[in-house]
C-alpha cells in the first residue's frame, strides 16, 4: 500500500517527536499522518510501563476537530488503528448528554478527540484532565479559526503541558494561524504535501458549471442520480432551510434522501451520516458548516444547489468527491442572479468556464455530459407506488363501512313510496323512529276525525 503524500512526509518527523505544520487538503490522508504516531506515544492499559504514568487513566493525546463529524471519524479510525494494543480512544462532542463521556473519563482513556466547546466545558468541570497530554493535534484549524473557535482552542492549549508535541494540520494558513504557531509551538517545521489550496482543485474531479434555473433544479438532480455512474450524491446548499426542502422533494421522487444541517439533532444527524455511508441513503443535502470535515468514500457526485460564497467554498464542497485518489463529479448549478459570484470564483481558480451554458433539465448536452439514458425522468417510478399501495387499500377497506350509514339514509327518503316501506320495513323502523312516528301520526288523526264529524251531522 503506497502511502499518501502528506503521510510520507510527516511520519518520520512526527515520530521523533518534532512540532509541525502540515498543509494539504482534505481527503489526502492527514488522519493516519498524526494518527500513527499519537498511537505510538500512548501507552496502552496493557503495557509494562502503564502503571509508571505519572498519572494512569487521564489522557496522553488530545485531538481537537471543529466539527462533531470529523471528531467522530478521527476517533473511528484511531479506535481501529490501536485496537490490537487496546488504546482507549474517547469521542468528546456537544449535542449528547454529558453522562456517557463523565463515565468514560472516570473510568480511563488515552487518546480525547472532541470539539473545542464541549472539552472546554468537561475541563471547567473538572472531569476533563490534560495536564498530562503529550500529544496535541489540531486538525483542519483554519476550519476552527472560521467558526470562531480559536479563542477556546488558544485556552485548551495554555492547560497543556509545555513539552508536549504539537502537530497543526491546515489546509491554508491564514495570518490568525501562523500566529498561533508561532506563540505555541517550538521550532515547527513546516510541511506542504501540495500546492496551495486556495488555488487548486481536486484534479481528480470532473467539474461542470450549468446556468440553471431554481424551478428545474430538482428535475435535473434527479436525471443526474441515474446518470451512469452516480452512486453516493451530497448536495450543497446555502440555508437550513433550503437543504431541508431539497431533501424532502427528492424522497418525494424516490430518492432515498436526507439533510444535514445545523437545526437537526446530534443523533438525527449521525444516523443520516451513518446510513449514508452504509449507502442506505443515496443522497445527503447538506450546508457548508453541517459537511465541514465530512470524510466518506465512495461519493461519486457533489451537487452545488447553489452557487457557493466563494472560491474557498467551492473547493471544500467539490474536495468531498474524488478523496483518496478515486474520481469523482462535481456539478454547480448557477442561477441568473449568480453569475457575478461564479465569475469571481472562476477567476480566483483559473478555471475555464467563465460564461456557463443555460441549461434545462431537457438540454441534450446535459445528458450527454453526464452519460444520463435517453427518455430518463426526474423522479423514480418504482418509489409511488410502494408507499402509496397501502393507504390505498387501507382507505378502500374502510369506504364500505362508512358508507352503510349513508344508505339507510338514502332509505328514509324514499320511505314514503309502498314498494320500499313494505321491503325495508325493519331498516326504516330502526333507523329513525321519531320520523316514522311523525309520519303515521297525522294519519291516524285524520282517520280518527272522520267518525267525529258523523254524529255531528246527524244533530243537524
Amino acid at each position: 500500500m503506497t502511502p499518501f503524500p502528506i503521510q510520507e512526509m510527516t511520519l518520520s518527523v512526527a515520530l521523533m517527536g518534532t512540532d509541525l505544520i502540515g498543509q494539504a487538503r482534505t481527503g489526502t490522508g492527514k488522519t493516519l499522518a498524526f494518527g500513527i504516531p499519537v498511537l505510538q506515544r500512548t501507552v496502552a492499559l496493557r503495557d509494562a510501563d502503564y502503571e509508571d504514568l505519572a498519572a494512569p487513566g487521564k489522557p496522553q493525546s488530545l485531538i481537537v476537530t471543529p466539527t462533531r463529524e470529523l471528531a467522530l471519524q478521527v476517533a473511528s479510525d484511531l479506535t481501529l488503528a490501536g485496537a490490537d494494543r487496546g488504546i482507549r480512544v474517547l469521542t468528546v462532542y456537544g449535542g449528547v448528554p454529558y453522562e456517557t463521556q463523565l463515565d468514560a473519563l472516570k473510568s480511563g482513556v488515552d487518546v480525547v478527540v472532541g470539539t473545542p466547546g464541549r472539552l472546554i466545558d468537561l475541563m471547567n468541570k473538572r472531569a476533563l484532565d490534560v495536564s498530562h497530554v503529550k500529544s496535541l493535534v489540531l486538525d483542519e484549524a483554519d476550519e476552527m479559526l472560521d467558526l470562531g473557535f480559536l479563542p477556546d482552542v488558544e485556552k485548551l492549549i495554555r492547560n497543556t503541558p509545555e513539552t508536549r508535541q504539537t502537530m497543526l494540520f491546515s489546509a491554508t494558513m491564514p495570518g490568525a494561524i501562523v500566529s498561533l504557531a508561532r506563540m505555541h509551538m517550538r521550532h515547527p517545521m513546516n510541511i506542504r504535501a501540495e500546492s496551495s489550496y486556495d488555488n487548486q482543485t481536486v484534479p481528480a474531479t470532473a467539474q461542470f458549471i450549468y446556468q440553471a434555473h431554481d424551478l428545474d433544479k430538482p428535475e435535473m438532480i434527479g436525471k443526474i442520480l441515474q446518470a451512469e455512474g452516480a452512486d453516493l450524491c451530497i448536495v450543497f446548499t446555502r440555508t437550513k432551510r433550503q437543504a431541508q426542502r431539497v431533501a424532502d422533494d427528492l424522497a418525494e421522487r424516490g430518492f432515498p434522501a436526507s439533510p444535514l444541517h445545523g437545526d437537526m439533532a446530534q443523533a438525527a444527524r449521525e444516523r443520516a451520516l451513518k446510513k449514508f455511508r452504509d449507502s442506505k441513503l443515496k443522497v445527503l443535502v447538506a450546508t457548508d458548516v453541517a459537511a465541514r470535515g465530512i470524510d466518506i468514500t465512495g461519493v461519486t457526485h457533489v451537487i452545488n444547489y447553489t452557487c457557493p460564497e466563494d472560491e474557498k467554498t467551492y473547493v471544500h464542497r467539490i474536495g468531498r468527491t474524488g478523496r483518496a485518489g478515486a474520481t469523482g463529479t462535481a456539478i454547480t448549478l448557477v442561477d441568473w442572479a449568480d453569475l457575478h459570484r461564479w465569475k469571481m470564483i472562476n477567476k480566483a481558480l483559473d478555471l475555464p468556464f467563465d460564461s456557463p451554458v443555460e441549461t434545462y433539465s431537457s438540454s441534450e448536452h446535459l445528458y450527454h455530459d453526464q452519460g444520463i439514458a435517453p427518455g430518463t425522468k426526474g423522479r423514480v417510478a418504482v418509489a409511488k407506488p410502494e408507499t402509496k399501495e397501502a393507504p390505498a387499500d387501507s382507505e378502500r377497506s374502510e369506504r364500505p363501512a362508512k358508507a352503510r350509514p349513508s344508505r339507510s339514509r338514502s332509505r328514509r327518503r324514499t320511505r314514503g313510496g309502498s314498494s320500499v316501506s313494505t321491503s325495508s320495513e325493519a331498516p326504516t323502523q330502526t333507523s329513525s323512529a321519531g320520523g316514522q312516528e311523525g309520519g303515521s301520526a297525522p294519519a291516524r288523526k285524520r282517520r280518527r276525525r272522520r267518525p267525529a264529524s258523523k254524529p255531528a251531522g246527524d244533530q243537524s
